[in-house]
């Protein structure tokens, strides 16, 4: 599908959004442009207040997390919109392995609220060919596509491929995914002294972006910040609630 194929096809959806009444997209019950009723509003998990300047971990006070400092990650921030829990895990699964890409403009209005630095340009997480080919479309590209499109903003979407089809992060223990993704992406893009953004629609422990966040670094980025519409959060005694 062309560009401007893909430009008409927005603009018909915009359009439809704002003729007709919206629903909210976990009860139906009447919603404005955001597609949530008040009461689902102020239901959603949220990443608490008090988190890590670095990786969006909760922690007691304001500042670095010492997972941070002790083995600081080559990305240089994270902004998450919610917390990884219910029902946002539910609309992701929805969205992501249910091909409902209805869900792509709520989430990437939620994304967009919670960023909070300027970026030069997004980078959507890479899918390798195969799971590409698998689920038919990359869940983190049109997020980024709608929010550059909102920011004005170039989706360097060739920018970095992935190249090891590797087994899916969720599947995986904590510790054995940084392994997993080792020398997963190449970057082709002379990115020298730009700002990117990567844009993904999960982030657990951190391994895929860190890896990401490598390359773009190599390929010359000044700065590599994470927007992500969910952060999993760790319960007390380090189980991860995803």
């Amino acid at each position: 599908m062309s560009n401007r194929t893909t430009a008409f096809f927005d603009h018909c959806a915009r359009f439809a959004h704002a003729a007709l009444p919206q629903r909210c997209v976990l009860c139906a019950a009447a919603a404005g442009p955001r597609r949530f009723c008040e009461p689902c509003e102020s239901s959603l998990p949220r990443v608490p207040g008090a988190r890590c300047a670095i990786c969006a971990s909760p922690i007691g006070r304001a500042g670095v997390c010492g997972a941070c400092l002790q083995d600081p990650p080559l990305y240089d921030a994270v902004a998450a919109a919610f917390a990884y829990a219910f029902p946002v895990d539910a609309l992701l699964h929805a969205y992501k392995y249910g091909g409902d890409l209805s869900l792509a403009p709520v989430l990437a209005a939620a994304l967009l609220e919670a960023r909070t630095c300027a970026v030069d340009a997004l980078v959507p997480m890479p899918l390798s060919t195969a799971r590409l080919r698998e689920r038919g479309f990359n869940q983190a590209h049109e997020i980024a596509r709608i929010a550059g499109r909102s920011l004005k903003l170039p989706v360097l979407a060739r920018a970095c491929r992935k190249v090891a089809d590797t087994p899916p992060q969720a599947a995986l223990p904590w510790k054995a995914r940084a392994g997993n993704v080792r020398n997963a992406f190449v970057c082709d893009a002379d990115l020298t002294g730009k700002r990117v953004a990567i844009v993904d629609d999960v982030m657990t422990t951190g391994a895929t972006m860190n890896e990401l966040a490598r390359n773009l670094k190599r390929a010359g980025a000044a700065y590599v910040t994470g927007w992500v519409v969910a952060r999993t959060l760790k319960q007390a005694g380090g189980a991860a609630t995803a």
